[in-house]
């Protein structure tokens, strides 16, 4: 176990300072809140694809797309790589938005359609989607190092995400980008190499994997219908995708973020065959863990380097995003500068670190769920139509409203009309998406009645 963590150590430290000495220093704005190079050129269609593929396969979804092959089979990592789907929804609306409605950002569509209190709506929920960020990466390093709560549990925490913090300060979104375009290599080529191992296993063919699980609702579909209604509004409240929607020219970027969807969909289905793995080996527990430890230290350490690379790039991201979420979309700075920018990620990585140290019940209790944004549906899908104020307001809280009284378990029984272990959850996403859509038009129906 020692000589585990030793190796452990010696990744993450060595490749964080490698992306430190790599980092670009961002000295000006445009170069720190935008990515624009030393010679003002923006991010080309490689540099952004990769960035956008890797700053959502983070430690976590990959954690869940291993778990569901392992509880599900195929069926579970394919209802999971739905997910990436988004890419394409997001990638079409903003490519409209900024093409037919000449919008610089996600805020100033929301400021000039619907006013400065929907911005400051939308950054609260933008805000605490960065903060879940934070501690739900960090916590999946942690459990590779110790048991949760124990010394080296909240060690490893603290100086990875100090490491991560260090070569993103230095240059901001720039470093990200960059950063990310390693960690996608490095990515392709452990899973590359994890697959290899796995599927050259002659008493497991391929085709064991593709039929392991059962295509019913209550075997995984029920997972994949509510990922499909999900993807209509969970891309908005991710400002590190549409982040990256309005940096790069648009047909480059609709290029990028539709070349993002089928990259994404394709490594997290892999990804999952790793718990399709651990399901036919009769593994239980974290399928990750327990593949790594079945195939050798070998294996284990580049399972737990995909880990670090998927963290690092979500994380770095999350603080460029909260950097420029409070200095330019909110305008914290009437003139912005590096170092508040700086100073904003420092808050990020305090502020998002804090929650590790409390009950877990707390942290459940400060994430936003992908049913508590389904009212961003209607605004961005139909951001072309002429709609009032309130209409912004009534599609948000109605979406808010249903994913809490799902989340605290108050959702009526007497509305789920399938069965499985998502059946309460698809049943609150269909309900919830006709309330959103009608609280989004009935304030525009009466108007058009007056």
């Amino acid at each position: 176990m020692q000589d585990i963590l030793m190796y452990q150590w010696g990744l993450i430290i060595i490749s964080s300072l490698l992306f430190f000495f790599l980092a670009p220093l961002s000295k000006k704005p445009a170069e720190f809140f935008n990515a624009l190079s030393l010679k003002g050129k923006q991010p080309n269609v490689i540099l952004l694809t990769s960035s956008l593929v890797i700053s959502w396969i983070f430690a976590k979804s990959i954690t869940n797309a291993a778990n569901l092959g392992l509880e599900f089979g195929f069926v579970g990592g394919i209802a999971y790589a739905v997910y990436y789907l988004s890419f394409v929804v997001a990638g079409i609306i903003i490519y409209r938005l900024r093409i037919k409605g000449g919008f610089k950002s996600i805020h100033d569509f929301l400021s000039s359609k619907f006013g400065r209190k929907a911005v400051l709506i939308f950054s609260i929920v933008v805000a605490i989607r960065l903060f879940n960020e934070v501690w739900s990466n960090t916590m999946v390093i942690g459990s590779y190092f110790g048991e949760m709560g124990s010394s080296s549990y909240y060690f490893s925490i603290l100086v990875f995400t100090a490491l991560t913090l260090a070569y993103t300060l230095k240059g901001g979104l720039r470093s990200s980008m960059l950063t990310d375009a390693i960690q996608m290599v490095f990515f392709g080529v452990l899973l590359f190499v994890l697959l290899k191992l796995i599927l050259s296993d002659e008493t497991q063919p391929i085709g064991n994997f593709v039929e392991t699980g059962e295509w019913s609702l209550a075997g995984g579909l029920d997972l994949l219908l509510v990922a499909f209604l999900q993807i209509f509004s969970y891309p908005f409240h991710d400002s590190v995708m549409t982040d990256r929607g309005f940096i790069s020219p648009a047909k480059k970027t609709l290029k990028s973020f539709i070349a993002a969807a089928i990259i994404g969909f394709i490594c997290i289905t892999l990804f999952s065959l790793i718990g399709v793995f651990a399901k036919l080996n009769g593994l239980e527990g974290q399928a990750a863990v327990e593949v790594g430890k079945l195939l050798g230290l070998g294996s284990m350490l580049m399972l737990n380097f995909i880990m670090v690379t998927s963290a690092a790039s979500t994380l770095d991201s999350a603080f460029s995003s909260f950097s420029k979420l409070s200095i330019i979309d909110l305008g914290f700075q009437k003139i912005p500068t590096v170092k508040m920018g700086r100073i904003m990620m420092i808050l990020l990585a305090i502020v998002g670190t804090i929650p590790i140290f409390v009950k877990p019940e707390i942290l459940s209790a400060t994430t936003i769920s992908g049913t508590m944004v389904l009212g961003l549906a209607p605004i961005f899908i139909f951001w072309n139509i002429k709609a009032p104020k309130l209409s912004f307001h009534l599609a948000i809280f109605a979406g808010i409203f249903i994913g809490i009284i799902h989340t605290v378990g108050w959702f009526p029984d007497s509305l789920v009309f399938t069965e499985g272990k998502y059946a309460g959850l698809l049943a609150a996403n269909v309900w919830g998406t006709a309330l959103c859509f009608s609280a989004y038009f009935i304030p525009i129906i009466l108007i058009k009645k007056k």
